[in-house]
């Protein structure tokens, strides 16, 4: 499976399980996916390089194809719900990351003031102060946690740089009440080596977690989408919901998809 990628900085507004009515803003390369990961569900396919190739779209570009976007829909009476930061592969490797979140919520707030400004982020650069401070200005900071166990970690998320699970817990913990972590639950094979984040004991670690992250909502969903590794299959949605009620009963909002 090849994957999908997004040939636009401003593709949508596209009706999303999670945002409702989302505008995506894609600012990574359109030749191919840019990602710290090599998740092995990811749509955009596999991650050929972990290297930060030239070709970025530059702010100012960025701007403009925002503005041009949101100004035709406010003038079609067009609903919006949220500009969400996605595409191909990890918005916050973007070198004017900040600077870009800044002028989203400028135009946000002149166009659309009732919008959410929103990132799916896996929390790579969430170390790094500038990146951490961004994502606290948008309203939904929605990050990734897909394991309880580094080992977990390591092979469903693939990291392409030299980062631990135990490094990716203290950024999101740095969030405490404000983050919202999106998890996807997976079952199949990858490289001969059965690959579920579902059973009891991985959950149980996961929860662990979330008790010192302290989420504001935990976003539950499983694949549904091609993805890379062929053999992945759907969690069953009653087994979601068994987690589910297992973060409510910690005390955090959860919602499945």
């Amino acid at each position: 499976m090849s994957g999908f990628l997004f040939e636009q900085i401003i593709f949508g507004p596209i009706k999303s399980r999670r945002l409702g009515i989302s505008l995506g803003v894609n600012l990574l390369p359109t030749v191919r996916k840019h990602c710290t990961f090599n998740c092995i569900y990811c749509e955009c396919g596999w991650t050929q390089t972990h290297e930060i190739e030239k070709g970025f779209p530059v702010a100012t570009q960025i701007k403009e194809a925002l503005e041009e976007k949101l100004a035709g829909m406010k003038k079609k009476n067009a609903l919006l719900d949220s500009i969400t930061f996605a595409g191909n592969g990890e918005p916050t490797i973007h070198p004017e990351f900040p600077q870009i979140v800044d002028f989203t919520i400028e135009l946000r707030d002149k166009y659309y003031p009732d919008a959410m400004v929103s990132v799916l982020t896996n929390a790579s650069k969430a170390s790094d102060p500038s990146i951490a401070m961004a994502l606290l200005k948008t309203d939904q900071p929605i990050l990734k946690l897909d394991a309880g166990r580094d080992e977990t970690f390591q092979t469903i998320n693939n990291p392409g740089i030299d980062v631990s699970l135990g490094q990716i817990l203290s950024s999101l913990e740095a969030f405490k009440g404000k983050a919202i972590i999106q998890t996807l639950f997976v079952k199949g094979i990858h490289k001969g080596r059965v690959i579920d984040n579902s059973t009891d004991e991985e959950v149980d670690a996961w929860l662990e977690h979330l008790k010192k992250i302290e989420p504001r909502l935990v976003m539950i969903y499983p694949i549904a989408r091609s993805t890379p590794e062929e053999t992945l299959e759907k969690v069953p949605f009653e087994r979601l919901m068994e987690i589910a009620r297992k973060v409510e009963a910690l005390g955090f909002e959860a919602e499945v998809y």
